[in-house]
């Protein structure tokens, strides 16, 4: 099956990298410590890909073609729900595992605010690492002092856009109004639909729309227990 990038040779190589997306990966620190050889970037990338490649064990495991799988991340909206939920981080490397099982990932997409912070953009690199493709939209605070940065209206047109060229599509969010998206999207292009989500954020519109819901908890989550 597809696998997520190795957690044992990452280990080896970093120290624990913070952002405002959350913790990604937590090991003690290595020679490069916090800062990314240009080098090791593109090792770790090329190894993703050849890791994320499905082989003929795949297809003999299941005895059936791999399910066309495209996934959406709203990024802000997990960092902040299992934060306010948990006083944790979501688990990107083990949610790329589990979604990814036994399927061909078609498209896979992050979608993140940039905010120019270094440790923010090796969040994002490790995120290409393990596979994904990372949208960025620049982080505006207006004069009133509220701030602009949402994805919708981005995910919604790659959701339509990608859709029509997969078995299934695989949505990480809370966010009650990607309901009417799911709608659209199991009538228009019959294909299933799963959302990840905490449970405690995510709307029941957005459950209730889905083909399968799976609630973000336990072992997708990274660092010890915080409020609960």
């Amino acid at each position: 099956a597809c696998k997520a990038l190795s957690a044992t040779y990452v280990n080896k190589r970093f120290g624990d990298i913070f952002n405002d997306e959350g913790l990604v990966f937590s090991y003690s620190s290595g020679s490069l410590g916090r800062v990314m050889s240009e080098a090791f970037v593109k090792d770790l990338v090329a190894m993703a890909w050849r890791l994320n490649q499905p082989g003929e064990s795949d297809l003999k495991k299941t005895g059936d073609p791999l399910k066309k799988t495209v996934l959406l991340v709203d990024v802000q909206n997990i960092y902040y729900t299992t934060r306010d939920a948990y006083g944790r981080h979501f688990d990107y490397n083990r949610f790329w595992e589990r979604a990814t099982a036994n399927r061909q990932v078609v498209k896979a997409i992050a979608y993140a605010v940039d905010r120019g912070d270094e440790k923010q953009r090796q969040f994002q690199t490790i995120l290409r690492a393990i596979g994904f493709d990372v949208k960025l939209k620049p982080f505006i605070k207006r004069a009133d002092g509220s701030a602009k940065g949402d994805w919708d209206v981005g995910i919604t047109l790659d959701a339509m856009e990608y859709a029509k060229h997969a078995d299934l599509l695989v949505l990480v969010s809370g966010d009650g109004d990607f309901a009417l998206l799911i709608d659209r999207v199991r009538r228009d292009f019959g294909i299933p639909v799963e959302v990840y989500g905490v449970p405690e954020f995510t709307a029941f519109a957005l459950i209730n729309a889905a083909t399968e819901y799976v609630p973000v908890e336990g072992d997708l989550l990274l660092g010890p227990p915080g409020r609960t």
